[in-house]
């Protein structure tokens, strides 16, 4: 434990000793007024009321209580907090001695080993000396050659397990061009460190600013800012403050970054990400209660669905592993097994604040299309399914009405021409209980492969990807406009239109130039992580928007959906002969995709 280093100096006053400080005020009215223009006498007026024996540990807590100043985060964000090993805590630096307290405090509930590397100034406070590691931010031939032992003392630290905090900006934020108030450019100190160290990177945020007065005052002269901030210190009095805490990002991940630029750009883009946290953690509890109004409908006899799958001919039969099958049936082959279909669809949409708000997600599109499925012999239950709707035949019975698609999306006559060789994919589920694993979903599409390939005229798979409203409207447009600048498919996106268009527009992120923004986003696994960020329960892209996109998917248009849960529904096509040959053979088996391959590239060749 930390013990209280009591000191007579005052560390808020221009003296550093009391008796001195007494005569020289008596001699000098001017320092003494300056003191109070500043806020020192205030600052060092609280300091003295603190008890001199509270241990140094304490210190923070009741130096914040003094100042009147509460802090909040949510309980998954402190959870993402290491509470040992090595970690290089960075964070903005908005309102210039306050976010440092707070961060003391914060890590001092779930670690004793962490160090705040800070203004040699704050050392004039003997509770605070022992969790600093000093460096000068005011520059100068010396600066340069003094801040080399601190970032020594740094690396030692990390070395030896321990948690180091950084505001990388080594100054309070202040107007940039373009950007707004937000951080200077960060330190290059930043970059060599955690490529010296090999630790991982918790980015950390806190939203706000100080006042017009103070930045109007930088404005006159950047020193003049300096010297408010203990005013700045002083008027948080009455305040809860937030700070945001990102996942953690792993050394393995930092060390691939081609130079200490496009290192410390992105870890500025990963801090002010979190400003893009909002409160609409809730959506999925508020849409299940709504959408639970209506009952589910009752499950169906599994004897009698177990007697419907034993009657499916052999070529229905896909694929099998352990108790699991995979097999296809047509609406009238399997009437219960459908509606426990519609029964599932519904559960397991709800829980992720989608789904009709009906008893069963069934509709007039499920007579027509094909059902995929995957069923538990052992148990006599069903896991899973996919929908799938062969388009030519669709179109020739029901014109283009007949695809669900069209329910979402208007398709020019020479986009239904491009897709005659197409299947439609949508409606897909594995029940919450088989979630756990990747297994059941990888099944599915084992057998998917394997349908294609006893039926390898299709060349395409299309349909509508789902964003769920359970994201937040950041997460959501963050996606969507990614989306829509890497992966459009522009010469067929001009053949489609959307019922009811998303506005995709480019998400702003304080404190970055949007070009950085928009290079380092380009890749989808990057927008997943910046998502993971801003959710709750730190989920990702959806799973089945990343799959697409690893068979080389691209978008056609997105439509927000108000009857099912209000999704923004993508319209994705994989070509299948331009996806990547150890993926489609990981579905299809070697021999199928050869088979499938073939005939692909004769049909290619009559063409």
């Amino acid at each position: 434990m930390l013990t209280t280093d009591v000191s007579p100096a005052p560390p808020f006053l221009m003296s550093r000793n009391q008796d001195a400080t007494r005569r020289s005020l008596l001699r000098n009215p001017l320092m003494k007024s300056a003191e109070c223009l500043l806020g020192l006498q205030r600052c060092q007026h609280l300091y003295d009321q603190l008890d001199s024996t509270i241990p140094a540990h304490e210190f923070p807590r009741h130096a914040l209580k003094k100042l009147n100043v509460d802090y909040q985060l949510a309980e998954h964000e402190l959870e993402r907090i290491p509470a040992s090993g090595p970690c290089v805590l960075i964070a903005n630096h908005p309102f210039g001695g306050i976010e440092g307290l707070i961060l003391i405090d914060l890590l001092t509930r779930i670690r004793p080993d962490f160090k705040i590397m800070a203004n040699y100034l704050l050392s004039r406070i003997p509770q605070l000396r022992e969790r600093l590691i000093q460096v000068d931010p005011f520059g100068g031939e010396t600066a340069a050659r003094t801040n080399l032992t601190p970032l020594r003392q740094s690396l030692s630290w990390l070395k030896q397990g321990g948690l180091l905090v950084i505001f990388p900006a080594g100054e309070v934020s202040s107007p940039q061009p373009g950007q707004g108030v937000c951080d200077p450019p960060w330190s290059s100190t930043l970059p060599r460190l955690v490529r010296m160290s090999k630790a991982p990177v918790l980015p950390v945020y806190f939203p706000g600013t100080n006042g017009p007065l103070f930045q109007l005052a930088g404005r006159v002269h950047p020193r003049l800012r300096t010297l408010l901030l203990p005013r700045m210190l002083l008027n948080k009095a009455g305040r809860t403050l937030e700070l945001r805490v990102g996942n953690l990002l792993p050394a393995i991940k930092l060390g691939g970054f081609k130079d200490d630029r496009e290192l410390n750009t992105y870890l500025r883009l990963r801090t002010y990400a979190l400003e893009l946290t909002d409160a609409a953690t809730q959506k999925a509890e508020v849409k299940t209660v709504g959408n639970a109004d209506v009952p589910l409908a009752a499950p169906q006899d599994p004897a009698r669905m177990a007697a419907e799958v034993a009657l499916l001919p052999q070529e229905q039969r896909l694929l099998h592993s352990g108790d699991l099958d995979v097999l296809w049936f047509r609406a009238e082959q399997a009437p219960a097994l459908l509606q426990e279909i519609g029964r599932l669809r519904e559960l397991t949409f709800r829980q992720v604040g989608e789904g009709t708000g009906r008893a069963s997600d069934l509709d007039h599109f499920d007579a027509d299309y094909l059902h995929l499925c995957l069923w538990n012999r052992e148990k006599m239950e069903l896991v899973g399914a996919y929908r799938i709707g062969r388009v030519t035949e669709l179109v020739a019975a029901r014109g283009r009405d007949g695809l669900y698609t069209a329910t979402l999306f208007n398709f020019r006559p020479e986009l239904l021409e491009r897709l005659d060789n197409a299947l439609e994919l949508g409606r897909s589920f594995i029940r919450p209980e088989y979630q756990r694993s990747y297994a059941p979903l990888l099944l599915l599409w084992k057998g998917i492969g394997r349908y294609l390939v006893a039926n390898p005229r299709y060349r395409y798979l299309f349909g509508p990807v789902s964003i769920s409203d359970d994201y937040s409207n950041n997460s959501r447009q963050l996606m969507t406009s990614t989306l829509a600048r890497n992966y459009l498919l522009n010469d067929l996106a001009a053949l489609v239109s959307s019922r009811l268009p998303v506005a995709l527009k480019p998400l702003t992120i304080k404190g970055m130039p949007q070009q950085e923004c928009a290079s380092l986003l380009a890749d989808m696994d990057e927008v997943s992580a910046l998502v993971a960020d801003l959710e709750a329960d730190s989920k990702g892209i959806p799973v089945l928007l990343r799959h697409y996109l690893g068979l080389g998917g691209r978008l056609l248009a997105f439509n927000r959906d108000p009857d099912f849960g209000d999704v923004i529904d993508g319209l994705i096509l994989v070509d299948l002969t331009q996806t990547e040959r150890k993926q489609l053979q990981r579905y299809m088996e070697r021999d199928g995709y050869e088979s499938y391959m073939e005939f692909q590239q004769g049909m290619a060749n009559c063409a």
